[in-house]
């Protein structure tokens, strides 16, 4: 493989050190002649899955401005390979690369179901939204094989308690006769992130990732069996999709999304140096510009990790995307409202199924 050579298939471009481990990472150049002269492929970009059988589950969040209460994961680790993933720093506590690892190396956690069906149980339990996906997408290429979440949905369904699902795959489709029934009680709402209407783009930012043309129709077929769904259009990446604000959501809104939220890009920890790798081979002519642009909405920083401001960051740009927010919203989603979830079936159903005394 080549320096400038693109890795099809894939966000990173390359193997990020783990900044915990004591050993580095080093791609030489006599390596690289070795494979160029033998034939042979410097990256292998095969996949591979690890499972694991972790204590507990479900996690609780206490990042002030992240908007969720508790989370859960059944995968770390994501082959969607998104190059701006807040969560590739997270696979660094596994003992992996933030880069290529992240998308390379599946940690599946095996004992996902038992342990979520044994803290709905427990006494001590009260009903609070759990969100599968605050971390990596439960829906990933992976999901379609193992069935995790699917089965997790069915738990939630069992013991009748308020779960919420981020996504950017249109596998949650697969799911719709779970999450119709959830819907039913109030105990669902789907939150589908849709980064661009730019298919070219989609390819290039999040290359393992559905089509936009299916996360629209999947917009669609939720709404359609009264299934809420909201849509986040993150991250806004200045220069990249931040002038397609308006018409994102005016077609999300014509599908049927009762809302739509966003984040600014941030490349906090590892991910500044993934990000920028990337854009320097995929779009040199810009990748200058887009980087000072991204910095300005961080006083002057790509790494932003300021509660509060972190996540809409500040300056004339991100205050241009808020006021573009707010007249989109207004425009378009005007009256839509997004009830929250129902907390107070789950008591009856501590057991499994209904208490009638």
């Amino acid at each position: 493989m080549k320096g400038n050579e693109i890795i099809k298939g894939r966000g990173a471009q390359h193997q990020v050190s783990n900044r915990f481990l004591e050993l580095s990472y080093e791609m030489r150049d006599d390596f690289l002649n070795y494979c160029a002269s033998e034939g042979e492929e410097a990256v292998d970009s095969r996949t591979t899955f690890i499972d694991t059988f972790p204590r507990t589950i479900v996690n609780k969040v206490t990042s002030p401005d992240v908007g969720l209460e508790f989370s859960l994961n059944p995968y770390q680790g994501c082959e969607h390979g998104c190059v701006y993933c807040y969560a590739r720093n997270s696979h660094e506590y596994w003992g992996y690369g933030p880069g290529l690892d992240f998308e390379q190396k599946i940690l599946v956690k095996r004992n996902s179901v038992e342990l979520l069906e044994k803290k709905l149980r427990s006494k001590n339990w009260q009903a609070a939204p759990i969100i599968l996906s605050g971390n990596t997408d439960c829906y990933q290429p992976i999901e379609r094989k193992l069935k995790i979440t699917r089965q997790l949905l069915q738990v939630f369904l069992k013991y009748k308690h308020p779960v919420g699902i981020i996504t950017k795959n249109a596998l949650i489709q697969r799911d719709i006769d779970i999450l119709q029934e959830l819907a039913k009680d109030n105990l669902v709402r789907v939150n589908l992130s849709i980064t661009s209407l730019d298919e070219k783009t989609r390819q290039l930012l999040e290359p393992r990732t559905a089509s936009i043309k299916k996360r629209l129709q999947t917009i669609e077929k939720l709404h359609e069996r009264g299934i809420p769904v909201n849509v986040m259009m993150a991250p806004i990446i200045p220069s990249i999709n931040s002038h397609e604000i308006l018409p994102l959501v005016k077609e999300i809104a014509e599908r049927g999304a009762c809302g739509v939220g966003y984040t600014v890009v941030r490349l906090n920890g590892a991910i500044g140096e993934v990000f920028s790798t990337w854009i320097r081979k995929t779009m040199p002519d810009r990748a200058e510009k887009v980087l000072h642009q991204i910095a300005e909405c961080h006083s002057g920083n790509l790494n932003d990790s300021r509660f509060g401001t972190r996540m809409k960051g500040d300056g004339n740009i991100a205050d241009q995307v808020a006021q573009q927010f707010a007249i989109a919203r207004k425009k378009y989603l005007s009256g839509r409202e997004r009830p929250a979830l129902n907390r107070a079936l789950h008591e009856q159903y501590k057991d499994g199924q209904m208490k009638l005394f």
